[in-house]
């Protein structure tokens, strides 16, 4: 193999689609511009402007907040936990927390923690280190004779 003979594989890069090039290519004359008018020129901005009216955006009164200090957790069931050991994708011999959890591929990414749900069945014996836990997933895991241990997120 030389370095002329390097191409990208097919589909890879799409050309650009060439508009106002004629009639006859299905994007000629106004070039996907509509008929004439201000938005169909070029250098227009005209985004929330009414005219001189107050813009409704400035109406309306605001609205609601973003809450800075909350927290996004990822929601486990212990069914698809128990799913996980059936199929020997978590060993019940060592301590669940949000990294093996991942590695498992129960949980796609790390947010600010793990909290167990009781949804399902659960069979297993084991000691879990997460964020938080309901109460009824916490009762189910005691009475196999397993474990919650609450701590603080870890990424």
């Amino acid at each position: 193999m030389k370095l002329n003979e390097l191409r990208d594989r097919g589909g890879a890069t799409k050309s650009r689609k060439r508009i106002g090039r004629g009639i006859g290519s299905g994007t000629g004359k106004t070039g996907g511009c509509g008929v004439k008018g201000q938005k169909s020129r070029s250098g227009v901005s005209l985004n929330g402007f009414e005219g001189g009216q107050m813009p409704i955006y400035r109406r309306l009164p605001k609205r609601g907040f973003k809450n800075f200090f909350s927290k996004a957790y990822n929601e486990v069931s212990l069914g698809r936990i128990q799913l996980a050991v059936d199929v020997g994708k978590l060993d019940i011999k060592k301590s669940v927390d949000v990294v093996t959890l991942k590695e498992a591929g129960i949980i796609r990414r790390v947010k600010d923690g793990v909290r167990l749900l009781s949804d399902g069945e659960f069979k297993a014996k084991i000691t879990f280190n997460v964020s938080g836990a309901s109460a009824m997933a916490r009762k189910k895991i005691e009475k196999v004779g397993g474990q919650v241990n609450l701590c603080k997120a870890t990424q």
